[in-house]
C-alpha cells in the first residue's frame, strides 16, 4: 500500500519527538544522580574516598631485653626479613602463591602451610608467608612486588638469644600466641607479635610487651603501600628491660663445665641470696623456637635419654644424701641430745629390729665425735643421733632451711621438695612412721626430696646464719634477711667440719679436690651420694662389682655443695650430676671449678672481702 509523503513526514515527527524525549528523560535523570552525587551527597563520598587511599597499619612494639646484673645481653631483638601475604588482596590464592614460589623456593609442604593459614585467617589479616629470609631472596622479592598481588615485603624483629642454651632452661623462649590466648586482640593477631613461653620470658611477659602504636600509610586501589605518614602516625611503646641478678660470665661457665653430663647447678650470694647462676645440662638452644622449631629438631630433643628440656636446676627433685647431714647435725645440736665431742662408735652397720642399717664405708669409722662425722660423712652416727632426734624434729629443722615447699623465684616451674613426717605419710600412704624411715632420712634418703635451688639455699643459710631466700630480678627489692636463730658457736662448729670435708684427710672430698685453688681463700663443702639402684646379689656374683660396672641409668646421682671463702662467706655453690657414680666423684669438681670462676672474678678480691654480716645476730 502506497502511503503518501504528508504522512511520511507526520510519522517521522512523531518518532523523532519520542526519541528526543526519552533522550531528554535520560539525560534529566542522569543529571539529577550526577547531582544526588556530586552535591547532595558529596560530604559521604568525599570521606569514602579519603578513607580508600588512607589506612592505618598496626605497629608492634620492641620487646625488652634481658639483662644480666652487669648489663651483658642475655635476650634482645633482631632484623628479620619476611613475606606477608594478604588474601583479599591476593584474588586467587593458589595461583598467587604460585607467583609467589617463582621468586622464593617452596617446598609442597611449604605452600601447603601458607595456603591453609592464608584460609584461616580473615581475608584482610595479613599472614606470614616466609620468615628470616635471606638478603637476596628478601631482595628479589622486592624487585618482583608489582607483580605478586596480596604480597607485602617486610622487615620485622625476632627474639635474639646470644648464649643459645647456657641460659635456654631460665630465660625461656616467646613463640606466636595460640588462638586461644590471642582472642580478638589486634597486638596478639599481629603477624610475627610473640609472646614468652616459658622461663622469665612468660614470668614477666607483661613487662616485656611493650604497647603498640599505628603507622598511616597512603594506599592505592589495590591496598598496595604506596607512601607512609611518620608524622601522623603513634610511635609504639618500646617493651620494658629486666635485669636479672645472674652474672652471664658464671652461667656460661657453669653451663661449659657440665658439658656431657645430665646435671644442674645453681650459685647463690649467701647474703644477699642473688642467684648468680642457675643452669641445666643439657640445655636445649632457644632461638630454635623463635621461628618455630623443626619437628626433626624437637623430636632430638624430646627423645634425649638425659633431658635436654627439662629444668633440673628448679624442676628435679633428689635425695639430698650426705649434704643434709649438716641440717641433723645443727638440729641434734639445737634439741641438746648429742654434745659436740661425744663419740658414738662406727662398726659399719647398726641393728635395728630385725634390719641392719649399714654405713657407706663397711668395716666403720670407729668412734667418731660431730666433727668427724660430718667430715667422714659416718652413716652410723647419723642413725644414732636420729634415734634420738626423731622425725618431727629433723622435718622442722629442714623447713629452716629452705627444703621442701618450693621458694619463691618468679619463674614458673619451680618445684616443690619433700621433707616427710609422720602426718605426711598417713595422709600419702595410710601407714605409720617407723623408725627406721627416721634414720633414712637423717642420712638425706628416703622419702626426702630436694631441689640444687633448695640444697643451694640450705648451704647459704649454713654459710651466713642468715634465712636468705633466693632472688632473681635485680629490679625487685629484697629485705635484708633475718637471722636463723641457730646458735653462732653450733653454726662455727658445722662450717668447721665443712671446711675439713674439703682439707683435711679422709674428709669426703680431701682427695678429689684438695682445696679451691685460689691463693689465699679455702673452701668447705659437703659431697651426697643419692642411691638409684641397689646391686643384687646376683649381679655381684656375676662380676658386678661397682657403679661403673651399672647401666649409666642405674648409677647414683652425685651432689655436692660448698662455699667460699670459709672463714667469710660469701658465695654458695650447689651441683647434682645426674647418675654420676657418686658426689665426690662427679659433682665435687664442677661445684669447686664453678666456685673458684666466682671467687676469681670478685672485684673485693683486690682487697678484703666484705664481711657478711655476722650470725651473732643469732644468739
Amino acid at each position: 500500500m502506497r502511503i503518501d509523503k504528508q504522512e511520511q513526514e507526520t510519522i517521522f515527527t512523531r518518532r523523532a519527538l519520542l526519541l528526543g524525549g526519552g533522550g531528554a528523560a535520560v539525560f534529566l535523570a542522569l543529571g539529577a544522580r550526577l547531582y544526588t552525587l556530586q552535591v547532595l551527597e558529596s560530604a559521604r563520598y568525599r570521606t569514602l574516598s579519603e578513607n580508600n587511599q588512607f589506612n592505618f597499619l598496626l605497629t608492634p612494639p620492641s620487646r625488652g631485653r634481658i639483662l644480666d646484673r652487669n648489663g651483658a645481653i642475655i635476650a634482645d631483638n633482631r632484623d628479620s626479613y619476611r613475606v606477608l601475604l594478604v588474601p583479599e588482596q591476593a584474588g586467587d590464592l593458589e595461583a598467587a602463591i604460585d607467583r609467589l614460589g617463582e621468586v622464593v623456593p617452596m617446598t609442597p609442604g611449604t605452600r601447603t602451610r601458607i595456603l591453609d593459614a592464608a584460609r584461616r585467617a580473615p581475608g584482610f589479616r595479613a599472614v606470614t608467608a616466609f620468615e628470616d629470609l635471606d638478603w637476596e631472596t628478601f631482595a628479589a622479592v622486592n624487585l618482583n612486588a608489582p607483580d605478586l598481588a596480596g604480597v607485602i615485603p617486610d622487615v620485622a624483629e625476632v627474639r635474639r638469644y646470644p648464649s643459645g642454651p647456657a641460659f635456654g632452661h631460665l630465660i625461656g623462649y616467646v613463640q606466636p600466641a595460640s588462638e586461644e590466648v590471642a582472642g580478638d586482640d589486634p597486638l596478639l593477631r599481629h603477624p610475627g607479635f610473640r609472646i614468652g613461653r616459658a622461663g622469665v620470658e612468660v614470668a614477666r611477659d607483661m613487662d616485656l610487651r611493650g604497647s603498640a602504636g599505628s603507622l598511616k600509610v597512603e594506599v592505592n586501589a589495590h591496598g598496595r603501600v604506596i607512601r607512609e605518614l611518620p608524622e601522623q602516625s603513634v610511635q609504639p611503646t618500646a617493651g620494658e628491660d629486666i635485669q636479672m641478678t645472674v652474672d652471664a660470665a658464671v652461667q656460661n661457665f657453669a653451663y661449659e663445665r657440665l658439658a656431657g653430663e645430665s646435671a644442674a647447678a645453681v650459685a647463690m650470694d649467701v647474703r644477699t641470696g642473688d642467684v648468680l647462676a642457675l643452669c641445666s645440662a643439657p640445655g636445649f638452644d632457644p632461638n630454635l623456637f623463635v621461628t618455630g622449631i623443626s619437628t626433626a629438631n624437637f623430636q632430638a630433643l624430646q627423645n634425649n635419654e638425659r633431658r635436654p628440656l627439662f629444668n633440673k636446676a628448679l624442676q628435679g627433685t633428689y635425695p639430698p644424701a650426705s649434704t643434709f647431714k649438716a641440717v641433723v647435725a645443727l638440729a641434734g645440736l639445737e634439741a641438746g641430745v648429742i654434745r659436740p665431742n661425744e663419740r658414738v662408735v662406727c662398726r659399719g652397720s647398726i641393728r635395728l629390729g630385725d634390719r641392719d642399717f649399714h654405713c657407706w664405708r663397711r668395716g666403720g669409722h670407729g668412734p667418731v665425735n660431730m666433727r668427724d662425722a660430718v667430715k667422714t660423712s659416718c652413716d652410723v652416727y647419723f642413725y644414732e643421733l636420729a634415734q634420738r632426734l626423731g622425725i618431727e624434729r629433723i622435718h622442722d629443722m629442714a623447713l629452716r632451711f629452705g627444703l621442701g615447699p618450693a621458694p619463691e623465684l618468679g619463674v614458673p616451674g619451680v618445684r616443690d621438695g619433700l621433707v616427710p613426717n609422720e602426718q605426711w605419710k598417713r595422709a600419702r600412704f595410710g601407714q605409720p612412721w617407723t623408725t627406721g624411715e627416721t634414720l633414712i632420712s637423717a642420712i638425706g634418703q628416703g622419702f626426702m626430696l630436694a631441689s640444687p635451688l633448695q640444697m643451694a639455699i640450705m648451704t647459704a643459710r649454713i654459710a651466713s646464719g642468715l634465712q636468705v631466700s633466693p632472688r632473681l630480678y635485680a629490679d625487685r627489692g629484697n629485705p635484708a634477711p633475718p637471722s636463723m636463730g641457730i646458735a653462732e658457736d653450733h653454726l662455727a662448729l658445722i662450717r668447721d667440719a665443712l671446711h675439713a670435708v674439703v682439707h683435711e684427710p679422709g674428709g669426703t672430698s680431701h682427695y678429689s679436690l684438695g682445696g679451691l685453688g685460689v691463693e689465699g681463700v679455702e673452701m668447705a663443702g659437703k659431697t651426697g651420694s643419692s642411691q638409684v639402684y641397689s646391686i643384687t646379689a646376683a649381679e655381684r656374683a656375676a662380676g658386678v662389682r661397682s657403679q661403673d660396672d651399672l647401666p649409666w641409668r642405674l648409677r647414683d646421682h652425685g651432689m655436692f655443695v660448698c662455699y667460699a671463702p670459709h672463714d667469710r662467706p660469701r658465695y654458695a655453690v650447689a651441683t647434682v650430676v645426674e647418675h654420676g657414680g657418686g658426689g665426690s666423684r662427679a659433682a665435687a669438681r664442677p661445684a669447686r671449678d664453678i666456685l673458684r670462676f666466682i671467687i676469681e672474678r670478685d672485684p673485693s678480691r683486690a682487697g678484703p672481702y666484705v664481711q657478711a654480716p655476722a650470725s651473732t645476730e643469732a644468739g
